[in-house]
């Protein structure tokens, strides 16, 4: 959705609400104390009452915007830049935009729509054949305690400014192939999961949570990948030169790459803590990619059905 339209749209709060209540009728409300379906709509305080036990629900209540106090087109006007960018949107630029007094709140709101999108992908696991490596991100430790900070930092694989991530992309075989540079396979959609370590159990727990059983996984020959054969139908490691990689497992690489600069360009540098957060605001864009105008739809009503 551009800019124009979505003025248009909702040029102001009364709009915003209205569709955000359109949405929620649509998906249904649940009373939270019987589990009763069936409310009424009490206009002069704008909340849902339960027919049988006669329990209000709030507007707000059970979504994303919970214990928010912002405007409901604060909340829309993040959701629009979020999903009208193809790359993302600092939290300091929305509040520049917005005109708010203060950053925190616009930050958090923030971190609950990224939050909101892993979530959503979370109820789907990727399937056909899945490319499988490791990429470390350069992030910032905001919880290192002051005895830490004089610790010489490690170079390399285990660096105290990296944060591990597992890249999952799941890919179909291109048969439109028409020259020479073009990728063997086509990208569908992608995963990304920060994990403490790279041992084999963590390895497992990660495939058995984001990868269907009749999937085929390649790999490279590290041997915490040694074991999964126990949790997808075919696993293909292959022993790689460095120079190699790219040419096997195209697609985890250049998602590797395009997040890295995503990040770098946008937020120039994120914390440990929360780097799962862009992450999946990364990967929520590329698998609807081809959504158009639909993606601020199905983001609000992801936020809705939280």
């Amino acid at each position: 959705m551009n800019l124009i339209k979505f003025i248009e749209l909702f040029p102001d709060e009364q709009s915003c609400r209205n569709k955000f209540k359109e949405i929620r009728d649509a998906e249904g409300v649940i009373c939270r104390r019987c589990g009763n379906k069936e409310h009424y709509w009490l206009k002069t305080i704008e909340s849902y009452q339960c027919k049988r036990c006669k329990a209000r629900i709030r507007l707000r209540s059970g979504t994303v915007m919970q214990e928010s106090n912002l405007p409901f087109r604060y909340w829309f006007i993040a959701i629009h830049f979020l999903t009208g960018t193809k790359k993302s949107f600092s939290g300091l630029e929305l509040q520049r935009q917005i005109g708010h007094k203060y950053y925190e709140p616009i930050w958090y709101m923030m971190q609950k729509i990224r939050r909101t999108m892993g979530a959503r992908d979370s109820k789907y696991k990727l399937d056909k054949i899945v490319e499988l490596d490791e990429g470390f991100f350069e992030t910032v430790n905001t919880d290192i305690n002051e005895d830490d900070k004089n610790i010489p930092l490690k170079r390399g694989r285990g660096s105290q400014k990296q944060t591990t991530v597992l890249v999952m992309a799941s890919t179909i075989l291109d048969f439109s192939k028409t020259n020479k540079y073009k990728k063997p396979t086509k990208l569908r959609y992608v995963k990304m999961q920060v994990v403490d370590n790279f041992k084999g159990t963590t390895v497992n727990g990660k495939i058995i949570e984001n990868v269907e059983y009749d999937s085929v996984v390649k790999t490279d020959n590290y041997q915490s990948y040694s074991s999964l054969n126990d949790n997808v139908w075919c696993h293909i490691p292959q022993t790689l030169k460095k120079e190699d990689a790219v040419k096997v497992l195209p697609w985890v690489h250049t998602m590797i790459s395009n997040a890295k600069r995503t990040i770098l360009g946008v937020h120039h540098m994120i914390s440990k803590k929360y780097a799962q957060y862009y992450l999946d605001e990364f990967c929520y864009k590329v698998n609807r990619r081809y959504f158009g105008e639909k993606i601020f739809d199905r983001l609000l009503i992801a936020c809705v059905t939280i």
